[in-house]
């Protein structure tokens, strides 16, 4: 008989402490629902904004076009997250060959020049930043440094982007981080020029894979 009653107890013990992993199981999952909620509200309550500039006129591969191939990405993920934008514009290249402006921009970047561009923005209204531009000589073209070294991205989300023809991100990321170290870098993108034109789904599934679009 005190078998059967110690046997009972040991039992009771045993559920007892069951219940009570149980509850501290449910008290994690709410905390993690929480958390997740607090991220979203983060998430939907920032301010974001497109930095970019964008080469149209003379392209290698998708000849002589009235709207540059970063313009068309830069568009595509203001109309995906709601971000405003800033296109960093200059004059120096207008009408150009392609095969002079490459040469123009080996030039630029060798001694490290960097050209004036039109404007300005407040980047203090914004969370987070898009960067973007095309890759030239295996980076930024130099005028999108005039902007880095303007506008002071750090302690803001950046996002870096890029249109190629092979280049891929290059050097564009590191160069980034070397700008702005203290910024909190995201995943970034690269798509080939000759693709921006059907690519909107590549950049809905980036954006998204960022918590965009969902």
């Amino acid at each position: 008989m005190k078998i059967a009653k110690w046997m009972m107890a040991v039992a009771a013990l045993m559920v007892s402490v069951a219940c009570s992993g149980n509850k501290k199981s449910d008290a994690n999952a709410d905390q993690l629902a929480a958390e997740g909620t607090q991220a979203v509200a983060a998430k939907t309550g920032s301010k974001a904004l497109v930095v970019f500039f964008s080469h149209a006129g003379d392209n290698y591969s998708v000849g002589n076009i009235k709207v540059g191939n970063t313009k068309i990405v830069a568009d595509y993920i203001s109309e995906i997250t709601g971000a405003e934008q800033f296109e960093i514009v200059t004059h120096k290249y207008d009408g150009m060959a392609y095969r002079p402006l490459c040469d123009l921009a080996k030039e630029e970047q060798q001694n490290g020049e960097l050209p004036p561009f039109e404007g300005s923005v407040d980047v203090s209204k914004y969370d987070t930043v898009f960067v973007g531009g095309p890759v030239w000589w295996g980076t930024y073209p130099q005028v999108m440094f005039t902007f880095f070294q303007k506008y002071d991205l750090n302690d803001k989300t950046v996002i870096p982007f890029t249109t190629h023809e092979g280049s891929g991100l290059g050097s564009c990321v590191k160069d980034l981080k070397k700008a702005y170290p203290k910024a909190n870098f995201l995943d970034a993108f690269s798509i080939y020029g000759h693709d921006v034109r059907e690519g909107k789904g590549r950049v809905e599934k980036w954006l998204k894979k960022l918590g965009y679009g969902e």
